[in-house]
């Protein structure tokens, strides 16, 4: 009887950094940009510098940094087009063929691994050198380290390096608490590196060797509050953090809410016999307001991408994880049923625009609360992980709507009745969001970051915007109308930027 074919199951790839033997010389970095053709301002691997402690009694701490390749990669969920996928060996891999440049992946991320290449507009971030380890090879930067600082193995295979390592000594990975088990161990590596706010980040981003200054739409270089280390640390060697999502992704959140409001609140109305669905506005106007205000949306939407031409993607090969192809595919089918909307009421069929609110409802719903969802997956931002963010997603849609309504012409109690309401609701909730305690020190730095940092400004002249539309809602409802918009548009701005704002790597 012949004995059994043995197992020859892909290996399951993990990298250790031994900080023990880690010298900071940086030849990680380069052979990294050597071997896979990296350009200048951007790097897939990259050691950072914290300095502890007071002369002469101080030290230096070094952390290679790079991508921590998941078993459970939040990147690969959040891509809407299957652009980052894990192979079956368990490295994190790339195909910029197919890479839209949404940078949800980028969002996703609680490492701060991945970039937008500036040559070729795709994400990008370290794959272990994959196309090396497919022929047999290391990868570039493990064969030019000259202490033997970094290591790659099977984690399944026990006779190597990085399995008895990892299975014996004691070693720690980054951010265990997003749950994404990484395959990045770091051995003898301080907490002062490991934890981006441990280390107080120097005044005006100047850096050993570096002067960041004013990186266009760059992380600002100082994170609000105190560090969570008790050490005397400083970061002294970094390089830029981009924030991926700009002005257009608040602004997106904004017109998204007028689109969903302005249909959802005259059907609301409607059914409960507060407004009259046979009226020119739930024919005409509103629907159209919607619609105009659903393809801004989408114009935003292509707009913010790196690969613009590519956007029809998102619905011709969907990876359906995603909640940007959901909300694709949510915002094209209330945008093909405001269209209905408006052929009927324009074909002498307004009396079935009330069945077709049926659908439209929910769609409008879906419309206004999806974006939680996709904020949801961007799991490296703790201030957007709030339960509450759909309901609140939800309320300002119904704010936008009743301000539409207002600018349309009707001003009867119920409308400005449903505007005071909603407003009302939506300033408890923002004051809610800011003053609560938060759940960890990201979200609790990243709220400060909203009240009292960098975008402090547009979170509290949106909040004084509100309250003046809840005062004037009855007596002057144009100029609450005007307000109300107005407190939407700057609070998400500042949710959304300050979201960002806080260093991960």
């Amino acid at each position: 009887m012949s004995a059994a074919a043995p197992h020859t199951a892909p290996p399951r790839w993990a990298k250790v950094v031994d900080h023990t033997r880690c010298i900071g010389c940086h030849a990680c970095t380069t052979a990294c940009k050597s071997e896979n053709e990296v350009p200048l301002s951007v790097t897939r691997t990259y050691v950072k510098y914290v300095d502890t402690g007071h002369f002469p009694q101080a030290r230096r701490s070094f952390q290679v940094t790079r991508c921590n390749q998941c078993e459970d990669p939040p990147c690969v969920t959040a891509c809407p087009t299957a652009a980052m996928f894990r192979r079956e060996d368990g490295i994190v891999d790339f195909d910029k063929s197919i890479c839209i440049g949404c940078k949800a992946c980028i969002a996703a991320c609680p490492y701060d691994a991945i970039f937008i290449n500036p040559e070729d507009h795709s994400a990008e971030k370290c794959n272990f050198c994959a196309h090396r380890l497919d022929i047999g090879l290391e990868p570039a930067c493990v064969v030019v380290c000259p202490t033997e600082a970094l290591l790659v193995g099977d984690l399944d295979d026990p006779a190597s390096k990085v399995g008895r390592i990892v299975h014996r000594d004691a070693v720690a990975v980054r951010r265990p608490e997003k749950e994404t088990h990484p395959k990045l161990f770091y051995k003898g590596a301080d907490q002062v590196t490991l934890d981006p706010l441990a280390a107080r980040r120097p005044d005006g981003g100047l850096f050993l060797w570096s002067e960041q200054g004013n990186v266009p739409h760059q992380v600002p270089s100082g994170h609000p509050g105190r560090p969570t280390s008790s050490a005397a640390a400083v970061l002294s060697y970094d390089v830029p953090h981009r924030a991926p999502w700009d002005w257009r992704v608040s602004a997106y959140t904004f017109t998204k809410s007028i689109a969903a409001g302005a249909y959802l609140v005259p059907l609301l109305l409607g059914v409960t016999g507060l407004f009259p669905l046979t009226s020119g506005v739930w024919g005409t106007s509103a629907p159209l307001v919607a619609l105009l205000a659903l393809l801004a949306t989408g114009g935003l939407l292509v707009w913010d991408l790196e690969h613009p031409k590519r956007f029809w993607m998102v619905l011709a090969r969907p990876q359906w994880r995603s909640w940007l192809v959901r909300g694709g595919f949510i915002l094209t089918g209330f945008g093909g049923l405001l269209a209905l909307h408006l052929g009927a009421t324009l074909a002498g069929r307004a009396d079935l625009t009330p069945a077709l609110g049926v659908a439209g409802g929910p769609l409008a719903a879906l419309t206004a609360m999806y974006t939680a969802w996709l904020f949801g997956q961007a799991r490296a931002r703790d201030l957007w992980q709030s339960p509450l963010l759909p309901a609140h997603l939800l309320v300002q849609a119904v704010v936008a709507g009743a301000a539409v309504l207002v600018l349309l012409g009707e001003t009867g109690g119920a409308v400005t009745g449903c505007l005071r309401l909603a407003l009302t609701t939506h300033l408890v909730l923002v004051a809610g969001e800011a003053s609560m305690g938060h759940p960890t020190a990201h979200a609790a730095h990243a709220a400060r970051a909203m009240t009292h940092g960098a975008w402090a400004h547009l979170f509290w002249v949106g909040l004084a915007l509100g309250t003046v539309g809840v005062a004037f809602a009855a007596s002057a409802p144009l100029i609450a109308a005007g307000a109300a918009l107005g407190s939407l548009l700057l609070s998400e701005h500042a949710f959304v930027q300050a979201g960002q704002s806080v260093p991960l790597a």
